[in-house]
């Protein structure tokens, strides 16, 4: 399509629709400029979507949209638009704006993981047992045979009511 002015390539398009009539007008780049219908100015598209997102988003995140990852440089916006941090880092930087999200989407804010469908029952009381067999060790290489004794007698008694 050529300006509308000139002879040249239309790279501007605008549509205007005034009491439900549609008039197009086309022109280059020059010609939209000397009529001033657009700005020199580049389109930053960070930008753009930190105004988009911090109007829907509203004051409180403000703060947010202003937030940067001293350690892989991104943005919370960056982070809103792309839906990827950029390193673990970024969990403690965001963490304000993060906690509602897992939230809404996890029900929680501690990922637990996943339980493996053949183990035992109480992974917890599992997990205390071995805690307190390394302590057992411990205590025995320590020559502390008083505590190693306690940690005995209470092993003996969780293994019997677990």
């Amino acid at each position: 399509m050529k300006c509308q002015f000139c002879s040249n390539p239309a790279t501007v398009h605008l549509t205007d629709i005034v009491n439900k009539k549609k008039k197009e007008v086309h022109l280059c780049q020059a010609c939209a400029e000397q009529k001033q219908l657009v700005n020199k100015q580049e389109l930053n598209l960070s930008v753009i979507l930190q105004t988009l997102i911090g109007q829907q988003v509203g004051q409180p995140s403000d703060e947010l949209a202003r937030l940067t990852c001293p350690q892989c440089g991104i943005k919370f916006m960056e982070f809103r638009a792309d839906g990827r941090l950029g390193c673990p880092h970024d969990y403690e930087v965001f963490r304000v704006g993060l906690e509602p999200l897992l939230l809404r989407i996890h029900r929680s804010t501690r990922h637990i993981g996943k339980v493996p469908r053949h183990s035992p029952v109480n992974a917890q009381a599992l997990a205390e047992l071995v805690q307190l067999r390394t302590q057992l060790r411990d205590a025995v290489e320590a020559e502390a045979y008083e505590e190693a004794a306690r940690l005995r007698d209470l092993i003996r008694q969780k293994e019997t009511t677990g």
